[in-house]
């Protein structure tokens, strides 16, 4: 037998050849058989048979391993009497110049060369054949879907691997894709409106099952058609450059308008490829501007488990976008991922992407509305692992900030059996969990009380530093009535480790934070605020606040501190007398933080109604802060001829070191005019607010300007000082001329 002559070769189909064929039988056979076999070659032809045997067996173990996406086959292709040899490519390629049948049969065999890997090099040499694919392909892909979806098939073989990418660009096949997909999706449109109209029409039923098949039909060709042109395209993507390219021509509107088909090869390619093009912001954005959830949230639950699986996996690279978890919210997709929690292989996605809802405060009270927190409070305590999966422990910490969410964790024996574990292994983020439950008010909070001393023995013990931070934080929230803080602190000693973590730098800005926050809670205590006052902790916070004067949040929990140290005497006559923190107070009430002001305000009005001298220095600092502007301007003034008004009988100015607030001839009346010397009387004032002195056209009257005609300067009226109320009128300059 001559391999390289087609006149001496005679093909054998075994079509019986399987695992349990007898080889020996079926070699006598094919040699009774064919008479171009010579008996004594009878071993040869067993051998070829036992490798055939063999390589059938490891081509089926193959079909049983895991189909990875990248392995997918598009379509099966046609189907051919003869087999296709390297040989003959030169016979394909003429086919291609032939008419349709001819071209779809030579690019078919063309295809089933390519199949093979080990063809595509030997193919890469050969320009004519490729040459001529691509423009059969630019030419004639409307003619035949067949035709189109096979020469697509050839070239998606070669983009299988990284090195034939150069071949495919040059070749301009990847943008011919897309115009193809472009045209397929409309076609569908119009499949579509075409089958509505007979639907509604008046025909027979006939015609339409007719009609109907024979859109499945070319429904099933076009599928085909798309699914390898758009993995031909996903390979391609492998080059951020290509892909910048096809989302300049719009491929994630093809994408997603392609999400309403039913074919599940098919969804589970497109995204496939929308998760690919998801980690980049343009491309996010692009799925924001259009239905992109509402398609998906069709997809969840769903039987296919690889499409589930990709799908749940592009919902979170969605859900890292504010606007797009608002948007799976609104599409009911919380219900749907919560009944996926008890699902092992898609939980973990999906608590992901629950995780990322609950981070938004407006969505964490509709998980009270799901069976979301029965179901990770089970997790969190069938856990048998020391460390808890962080997304699970992370989810419940997010889930404990909403008051609903709280008060169904604690149902039952919820919070026991989590402070029993937090405490047994230590654990901050259950502890953080546990702090979050604690600060909402209501009858969660009440059931702490059993859990104080538990508490409290933590921070004496030297445990790890996060661990106790949250100890402390929990211990902060608990504002109850009937808690004795002052037998907390006594019978833990806890007033010592209070004030040795107020030391700057004794230990984590953190953990010194939570101290002050702490001691702001014991406070509202008027025992322990006593405590609290005679052990020198007044001091010791005047000196965190000098230390950690740029930090907000310090600077704001310390005010806090003495706004509630100054409700009761004892303390209050300790900040007032023996420390300067008033001075400090009215310094920061004109801070940029408006959380601080509010605080320092409110501290400083109880500060000014039990002392005296205090409260002028507090009034007086706030008109200056209210009145600023004006007072720069009065002050800056220079004497002029034309202004004597300005300064006093002495030629001093009005504005001296004293107190502002001693100096009533500084204010304005309600209307905005200058009470002068006595020279205006209080009638001119009742005539000038009935409108008696304006001129006709509604200006001032002579009377109100100078020799020149000019009108005096009246600079606007400030804003009232301290418990100045605007609708009180002073004459502070006639009452003094007379």
């Amino acid at each position: 037998m001559q391999a390289d002559d087609a006149r001496y070769l005679k093909r054998i189909r075994l079509k019986s050849l399987n695992s349990n064929t007898d080889i020996a039988s079926l070699a006598r056979k094919v040699v009774e058989e064919c008479r171009l076999i010579s008996p004594s070659r009878l071993p040869e032809v067993e051998q070829l048979l036992f490798y055939l045997q063999n390589r059938k067996k490891s081509a089926e173990k193959k079909e049983k391993k895991q189909i990875k996406p990248r392995d997918l086959t598009p379509f099966e292709g046609i189907e051919l009497d003869e087999e296709a040899n390297i040989n003959s490519i030169d016979d394909y390629v003429e086919l291609l110049y032939e008419d349709i049948p001819e071209k779809i049969r030579g690019a078919t065999l063309i295809l089933h060369l390519a199949r093979n890997p080990d063809n595509l090099e030997e193919l890469l040499q050969n320009e004519t054949a490729l040459g001529a694919l691509a423009r059969v392909l630019r030419e004639d892909w409307k003619q035949s879907v067949d035709l189109a979806t096979t020469i697509i098939y050839v070239f998606f073989c070669f983009s299988s691997f990284s090195q034939f990418h150069g071949l495919i660009t040059h070749y301009k096949i990847g943008a011919l894709c897309m115009s193809i997909i472009e045209h397929e999706l409309k076609r569908y449109d119009l499949w579509q409106d075409e089958l509505q109209k007979k639907k509604k029409a008046d025909i027979l039923s006939k015609e339409y099952e007719k009609a109907l098949k024979k859109y499945h039909g070319l429904l099933t060709k076009q599928e085909q058609l798309l699914r390898v042109a758009l993995y031909l395209l996903l390979n391609l993507s492998e080059d951020t450059r290509t892909e910048l390219k096809m989302r300049n021509k719009n491929i994630v509107h093809l994408l997603v308008k392609t999400l309403d088909r039913d074919s599940e090869e098919l969804l589970v390619l497109v995204v496939s490829f929308l998760k690919k093009l998801s980690i980049f912001l343009e491309n996010k954005n692009d799925m924001a501007e259009i239905d992109t959830v509402e398609k998906l949230a069709k997809l969840v639950p769903c039987e296919h488990e690889d499409l589930l699986n990709v799908t749940l996996r592009l919902l979170l690279n969605l859900s890292f976008d504010t606007g797009l978890r608002s948007k799976m919210v609104q599409a009911d997709l919380l219900p749907k991922l919560t009944s996926l929690l008890g699902d092992e292989a898609q939980r973990q996605i999906a608590m992901c992407i629950l995780y990322h809802i609950s981070m938004d405060d407006r969505f964490k009270s509709m998980f009270a509305y799901t069976d979301c927190i029965p179901q990770v409070m089970k997790m969190l305590f069938d856990c048998v692992e020391e460390r808890i999966d962080a997304e699970l422990i992370s989810f419940c910490i997010n889930l404990a900030a909403n008051k609903r969410n709280a008060q169904i964790m604690c149902e039952g024996n919820g919070l026991k059996m989590l402070m029993k574990r937090a405490l047994k292994l230590k654990d901050p983020l259950m502890m953080k969990m546990i702090r979050n439950i604690s600060q909402h008010d209501g009858p969660s909070k009440n059931l702490f009380i059993d859990y104080v001393g538990d508490l409290a023995a933590q921070i004496g013990l030297k445990e790890e530093e996060e661990f106790v931070i949250e100890c402390l934080g929990t211990l902060s929230n608990l504002t109850i009535p009937d808690l004795d803080w002052e037998l907390v602190l006594k019978e833990y000693n806890l007033v010592p480790y209070l004030k040795d973590h107020l030391k700057p730098g004794s230990a984590e800005d953190d953990l010194i934070l939570e101290v002050v926050i702490m001691i702001g809670t014991v406070s509202m205590d008027d025992s322990c605020a006593v405590m609290l006052a005679k052990s020198g902790i007044i001091p010791a916070l005047i000196e965190l606040l000098n230390a950690q004067q740029e930090d907000d949040e310090f600077v704001c929990q310390i005010v806090y501190v003495f706004y509630q140290m100054v409700f009761h005497q004892a303390t209050r006559d300790v900040i007032i007398k023996e420390t300067q923190a008033p001075a400090y107070l009215i310094d920061l009430m004109h801070d940029k933080n408006a959380e601080i002001r509010k605080v320092c305000d409110n501290t400083l009005d109880i500060i000014a109604e039990y002392d005296v001298e205090w409260g002028k220095k507090i009034q007086s600092e706030k008109f200056r802060w209210h009145n600023s502007q004006w007072l720069e301007m009065v002050e800056n003034r220079q004497m002029d001829e034309a202004e004597p008004f300005m300064y006093g009988d002495d030629g001093e100015p009005f504005l001296q070191n004293g107190d502002i607030l001693e100096r009533p001839d500084l204010f304005y009346s309600a209307d905005g005019i200058i009470p002068a010397d006595g020279a205006i009387s209080p009638e001119f004032f009742t005539d000038f607010q009935n409108g008696d002195l304006l001129g006709p056209q509604g200006f001032p009257s002579s009377s109100l300007t100078d020799g020149y005609g000019q009108m005096g300067v009246t600079p606007a009226r400030p804003a009232t000082a301290y418990g100045f109320r605007p609708d009180e009128q002073f004459y502070y300059g006639y009452t003094a001329s007379r």
